[in-house]
């Protein structure tokens, strides 16, 4: 399977089945202090530096940004993305989310931060992501849609595909919890790419918020 050709390509084994189950139960935990520091009020509950309940695209997931630990993933697995693409990349943000029963991620593309993408099952029950290869978008109320491909990943298995470009999704979730990790690189070859490096923030690990953003030359 050619990236290149397909804008789409399967890693097994991207990273450790030990270290996907490591990760998962690092965001549980982190899931159930974010959930006890927003019931206690101890922070506001606009807060989104620990993480939050509930985004644009899945309103209950627990979702976390910037995260530390997934930043240092983003920079360990870059080197194994550019060899499957063969493209230089620089890393922009990862995401991270905890779906539960009931949830489901909706048919989209992504903006241009995620022209490189990856998705990682970190762990829990397996969950099937559905990608449309042809790359052309399906317009609202549009009536021949393509199915497009399934794909299952078991836990440290990628998908790397061109998130800005191939429409993906996730039919309803049937099982308890489903966490993933989406890695987001830009290409160093193009002009946005390397305008967009760390997703617009000063460096990784931070939120994106107005003070954390790269200060642009006023010309």
């Amino acid at each position: 399977m050619s990236f290149k050709k397909n804008k789409y390509v399967v890693i097994k084994k991207a990273i450790s089945k030990d270290m996907a189950l490591f990760l998962y139960n690092y965001l549980l935990i982190k899931r159930q202090v974010t959930h006890s520091l927003f019931e206690k009020k101890y922070i506001s509950p606009f807060e989104r530096i620990f993480g939050t309940f509930g985004d644009g695209q899945v309103p209950k997931a627990f979702c976390t940004y910037g995260d530390t630990a997934m930043e240092t993933l983003l920079l360990k697995t870059q080197p194994l993305v550019e060899k499957q693409t063969g493209l230089k990349l620089l890393p922009n943000y990862s995401y991270a989310r905890i779906y539960g029963h009931g949830d489901e991620l909706v048919r989209h593309i992504d903006r241009f931060s995620c022209e490189v993408s990856t998705t990682i099952h970190l762990g829990g029950e397996p969950w099937t992501i559905c990608i449309d290869p042809t790359g052309k978008e399906t317009l609202p109320g549009a009536k021949d849609i393509p199915k497009g491909i399934s794909i299952d990943l078991k836990p440290g298995d990628m998908l790397v595909y061109r998130g800005d470009l191939l429409e993906h999704w996730r039919n309803f979730f049937n099982g308890e919890n489903h966490a993933q990790v989406f890695l987001h690189y830009g290409n160093s070859k193009t002009k946005q790419g390397k305008s967009n490096i760390y997703d617009g923030r000063i460096h990784l690990g931070l939120i994106k918020d107005p003070v954390f953003l790269q200060q642009k030359d006023k010309k």
